[in-house]
């Protein structure tokens, strides 16, 4: 059931950041994306507790487990992939993850197997080793039906000058074994 709520949240987040970035009238996103539409406040200082994820292979692979094994496949192929991909850009490699046909929903990325890798490699990065975790952390993995969301913290700073941490989601579709969609919440600067 947790799983389930989860995804709504996640789905219900994704939503609203797009559709505020779509259309210059924040008030379709809620509270907080009009406050931020409103410009800075640095008069009001929020006191929101940090976003901190577990950087552990301990940590991270237990919230791999489900007692539902196609889900805990689910995880672990999108966990893989964020550390062969992502922190290892080790994009030649990504045909093992990502189908061919890859939607990608994030607006400064490219769709397609082939696209996505061309995005990276444009990036100019180097290939690393794999690390045994996700160093930037991670809050949480969730998966329900052919969906997996992973939650990571993230750090900024505002326009005030304050720094703060918030929360990013990533959305995946999983289909025979391959990540086949991606949604996140980025916009076009």
């Amino acid at each position: 059931m947790k799983s389930i709520a989860f995804i709504a949240l996640a789905t219900a987040a994704l939503t609203p950041l797009a559709a505020a970035a779509q259309d210059e009238d924040a008030a379709q996103g809620g509270a907080s994306q009009q406050a931020a539409a409103a410009g800075p406040n640095c008069d009001f200082t929020p006191t929101a507790p940090p976003t901190v994820g577990d950087t552990t292979p301990e940590g991270q692979m237990a919230m791999l487990e489900s007692d539902d094994p196609q889900l805990a496949a689910n995880k672990k192929l999108v966990w893989d992939m964020w550390r062969t991909l992502l922190n290892a850009n080790q994009i030649d490699r990504a045909g093992e993850f990502i189908h061919e046909d890859y939607i990608q929903h994030n607006p400064m990325a490219n769709t397609g197997l082939a696209g996505m890798q061309n995005f990276f490699r444009a990036l100019g990065r180097e290939p690393q080793e794999v690390p045994a975790a996700i160093p930037e952390g991670v809050v949480d993995i969730v998966a329900e039906g052919d969906k997996v969301v992973i939650v990571f913290p993230r750090a900024y700073t505002d326009a005030c000058g304050r720094d703060y941490s918030t929360t990013w989601i990533d959305m995946f579709r999983i289909e025979d074994g391959l990540i086949v969609e991606h949604w996140d919440p980025a916009t076009r600067p």
